[in-house]
């Protein structure tokens, strides 16, 4: 399994806003494709607004490029994601799941 980590700082007048984006928009359509398995939504305020972090597990790198492309790594920005943000990765870190407890 790989976990896709990816980052940015949405203003603090969006932080709400974009949450609701990723639960009503952005994870639907990721449960949609084959190889999904979960998402995360982590954040926490900075100086300059709210900081997300969200990971999703996938099955393989494969199954990643169905949502990203032939560039797994390149970071999924919608334009509406975009005007929500100070900052943000452009590219996706991916790492492999070797263990998990719960």
């Amino acid at each position: 399994m790989i976990a896709r980590h990816w980052k940015g700082v949405a203003k603090t007048e969006s932080a709400g806003k974009y949450t609701v984006h990723l639960l009503e928009e952005t994870f639907p359509s990721l449960g949609n494709l084959q190889g999904f398995i979960k998402a995360s939504v982590l954040n926490r305020p900075v100086t300059n607004g709210v900081e997300f972090l969200i990971i999703t597990e996938w099955e393989s790198p494969l199954s990643i490029s169905a949502f990203s492309g032939d560039d797994i790594e390149l970071a999924v920005v919608p334009k509406a994601v975009q005007e929500m943000m100070v900052e943000y990765d452009q590219r996706a870190i991916h790492y492999e799941i070797v263990s998990e407890f719960e």
